[in-house]
């Protein structure tokens, strides 16, 4: 069953965390996108408010998106972003077309 997210970043308020938070997302898009079962894979950052960044990810399956945790590149995000986010959160979505 293909899984589809969208996960919310808001960097802490300083210009050194925007820029690390956009530095770390940035880094994962071209490894990501290149995995086995990835549909699509982007980080936005928002005109409007740019401490708030978002990844919108769509993987085959659950075995997709594990592999994906398991990648070296998620390892070196997800064991650097904290000290430059304040808050993060997930959205599962249904695709509904």
């Amino acid at each position: 069953m293909e899984i589809t997210k969208r996960v919310t970043f808001i960097a802490k308020d300083d210009q050194n965390s925007i820029d690390k938070m956009k530095e770390l997302l940035s880094a994962m898009v071209k490894p990501s996108q290149a995995e086995d079962g990835c549909i699509f894979y982007e980080i936005f950052q928002y005109e409007n408010n740019p401490r708030k960044f978002m990844a919108y990810e769509s993987w085959r399956d659950e075995a997709a998106l594990d592999g994906h945790k398991a990648s070296a590149h998620y390892a070196v995000y997800k064991s650097s972003y904290e000290p430059y986010c304040e808050k993060k959160y997930t959205d599962e979505l249904e695709v509904l077309g």
